[in-house]
């Protein structure tokens, strides 16, 4: 198995130009990806959420990343891109605290906030 080294660059919340609408709320997570010494940059995913739910725990839909077709783990990614997500809003939200807030609705924010995760990927380099 190889490694995915992933670095999250940005979220650009709740836009109605990427999906959102009265019943989901659809935002955008920017981030790099470098796999097997190869590096892909401006790579995104959509996180959908349901309005009105909370943001410390609801579900979210994570998207696999657009415009990639190599090897991944779309598990570990969702599990990051949610922590990523989680840690930027909601009650625990180190740059757009919510508080425990459910019926607000904030749009088009642009959080800009480096982490890098690594995780294991499934395919490994015969997977190219």
């Amino acid at each position: 198995m190889s490694i995915a080294k992933v670095t999250f660059h940005n979220i650009h919340q709740d836009s109605q130009n990427f999906g959102s609408d009265d019943d989901h709320m659809v935002s955008r997570i920017f981030f790099d990806l470098e796999i097997g010494g190869k590096e892909f940059s401006e790579l995104f995913v959509d996180v959908k959420q349901t309005v009105g739910s909370s943001f410390e725990d609801a579900p979210l839909e994570v998207s696999s990343p657009h415009d990639y077709k190599g090897p991944f783990n779309h598990d570990a990614f969702r599990k990051e891109a949610e922590l990523y997500y989680r840690e930027s809003f909601g009650p625990e939200g180190s740059v757009i605290n919510l508080g425990s807030f459910t019926d607000l609705r904030m749009r088009d924010n642009i959080v800009v906030r480096a982490k890098v995760v690594e995780f294991e990927v499934k395919g490994g380099p015969s997977g190219w």
